[in-house]
């Protein structure tokens, strides 16, 4: 990306300097587009659910910036000479049941051939310039609130190898297939200074680049890390962990302080996420606030994992207790 020819204009609020979740590019005062697009392999074998999951995913980026969804574009690659137009059409479905649950418009898209099948969203939002989200706001003093659990990617993987019981299985499609619908709301009321979604850098590489655009560091308490289910421990301990997760953590051990903490939790803070939940940086102040819409969205878990702390580099340490 530094290679590429960099055009300066006024109204790009956020762009690709700060790895953020989307781009956001303003219109006029009041309103400014949101834009973002992702796509992958399939992770399940319901195409339906393979569907539905990458649409929330593509989502998910929109909502974390504290905008709404407006319009979205299927992208998808596909061997038309190894999958059944049945099976195409139930991907295609899945996707379209999440659009229009985001109250969002699906206006096309485009289809080419492919080795692998790969599907997703390209999706357009609208947010307020006054009241966007980023990764670059965040204070020391905040406290860290995440909305879903972790352990999606060490679910995924035992899916894949044929190691994950039924109960998991269902466990994880029902949280990689829920919207992060609380994100509009919570910036549209002020409550949060900063927000991105978790996915496939895992907690620490996406907090990680929050503290660096931000100039900020943090603190994880490793104890209060919410879990998709104790299976994935078990999981843990047969190393089942997917190759991204290890990825995440190596790199994690270059900026990270563990204090005390267990392999199991390293796994669980560095595990590639797939339409994981928001992390929200709120004010101790606006914390009952934020609990309460985030109770009214259902989001599955509101966690208080940690705070951001003053530090000259952002570097974060996870720590056994607080």
């Amino acid at each position: 990306m530094r290679r590429l020819p960099f055009i300066r204009d006024p109204n790009l609020l956020v762009g690709a300097a700060t790895a953020d979740d989307a781009g956001v590019y303003r219109i006029d005062r009041d309103r400014a587009l949101v834009q973002t697009v992702d796509f992958f392999t399939p992770i399940v074998d319901d195409p339906f659910v393979y569907g539905q999951i990458a649409a929330a995913n593509a989502l998910s980026d929109v909502y974390a910036m504290g905008g709404r969804p407006l319009t979205a574009l299927n992208l998808m690659g596909i061997p038309t000479d190894l999958v059944p137009p049945t099976v195409i059409n139930a991907i295609l479905r899945g996707g379209a049941s999440k659009v229009k649950e985001a109250k969002c418009v699906l206006m096309g898209g485009h289809t080419i051939r492919n080795p692998e099948p790969i599907f997703g969203l390209s999706v357009t939002g609208l947010v307020s310039p006054r009241h966007m989200l980023t990764n670059a706001a965040a204070r020391p003093g905040d406290l860290l609130v995440l909305t879903k659990p972790l352990g999606i990617g060490i679910a995924t993987t035992a899916i894949k190898r044929g190691l994950s019981s039924p109960g998991l299985e269902k466990k994880a499609i029902k949280m990689m297939v829920q919207l992060n619908t609380a994100g509009p709301d919570l910036a549209e009321e002020g409550l949060v200074r900063a927000a991105v979604d978790v996915t496939g850098f895992g907690l620490l590489g996406h907090l990680v680049s929050m503290c660096r655009a931000s100039g900020v560091g943090a603190v994880i308490d490793s104890s209060r890390l919410p879990i998709l289910s104790q299976e994935v421990l078990s999981l843990i301990a047969k190393n089942c962990v997917p190759g991204g997760s290890r990825d995440n953590l190596a790199f994690a051990n270059q900026f990270v302080e563990w204090d005390g903490v267990t392999d199991a939790a390293k796994a669980l803070v560095t595990d590639a996420q797939t339409s994981g939940g928001l992390l929200l940086c709120v004010p101790p102040k606006k914390l009952d606030r934020v609990l309460h819409i985030l109770k009214r969205h259902r989001t599955p878990v509101a966690a208080l994992i940690g705070r951001i702390v003053r530090s000259a580099k952002p570097s974060i340490q996870v720590k056994a207790t607080s």
